[in-house]
């Protein structure tokens, strides 16, 4: 491993230590201190997170290790979220994404998958690292795993931490039989009433995902996906349905932001 590679893992392991611990100065960062950028996809979780005083629920698919990249990692701590994050690879579950909520009573990590009906089905994922950018490409499509390697992305961030491309192409992409829950068990086994904010980072089945949970019947209040690694018509369609289903929808970067009838203090977010 790098000496990039090493510094960038105790730079993790410290964050996570900090946040799992509920260090008060990490805390008191993101209570007293912490500003978002003026009309960014933060300063409206921020906002809507306050206005929610206190009774906030999420359901989160692809949460990872629960703070490197994650957008809403430092509201759910300081506005003490409550719901269910998916991570459905047993590493990342177990080493940081467990650890990182385990004060957080009313907030349920879980080694799963969300899928059409309970089950089991293989996870793709890069074969010779666990570097969070190795993790995060984790895919239920091999083909969405070998294109990472065509286009140049592995290559790119093997790159930037000093790891060797194994020759042996069994060795490039592996695979991991997850557990998946469905909706409906997942809304019954958590006793979910209402879905504040469903956060997707699927790579690349974002829309799948929204599909899936059935949006006309369980209407999350706020929806935010990637808008990337899909095709214009597929992405086209998505939005047309969230449209016709009363979803105000904009677009920052590579998420996209999708409320049901944004009440006025909101609106100046889709604007």
């Amino acid at each position: 491993m790098s000496i990039k590679s090493s510094l960038k893992n105790l730079y993790k392991d410290l964050r996570i230590s900090l946040s799992a611990n509920e260090n008060p100065f990490f805390m008191g960062y993101y209570r007293y201190l912490y500003k978002p950028k003026k009309g960014s996809m933060s300063e409206f979780l921020s906002e809507y997170s306050i206005s929610k005083k206190g009774n906030f629920t999420v359901v989160q698919v692809g949460a990872n290790d629960g703070i490197t990249n994650d957008p809403i990692h430092k509201f759910i701590k300081r506005d003490r979220w409550k719901g269910v994050l998916f991570e459905p690879q047993p590493v990342v579950f177990n080493q940081y994404l467990k650890r990182i909520y385990q004060k957080n009573e009313e907030l349920h990590p879980i080694c799963a998958a969300l899928g059409r009906e309970d089950g089991k089905q293989k996870l793709y994922k890069i074969g010779f690292s666990e570097m969070r950018w190795a993790t995060g490409l984790a895919s239920f499509s091999k083909e969405k795993i070998k294109e990472l390697f065509e286009n140049g992305i592995v290559n790119k961030n093997c790159q930037k931490f000093g790891i060797t491309i194994p020759q042996e192409s069994e060795k490039r992409i592996s695979f991991e039989w997850v557990d998946v829950i469905c909706p409906d068990t997942l809304i019954k086994r958590y006793k979910i009433h209402q879905i504040d904010l469903l956060q997707i980072d699927a790579e690349g089945f974002d829309l799948e995902i929204i599909k899936i949970f059935d949006i006309p019947k369980n209407k999350p209040k706020v929806i935010i996906f990637e808008n990337v690694n899909h095709s214009q018509q597929d992405l086209n369609d998505c939005y047309e349905m969230l449209k016709n289903q009363g979803y105000s929808l904009k677009q920052f970067g590579r998420d996209t932001l999708a409320m049901h009838h944004p009440k006025d203090e909101f609106t100046e977010f889709f604007n």
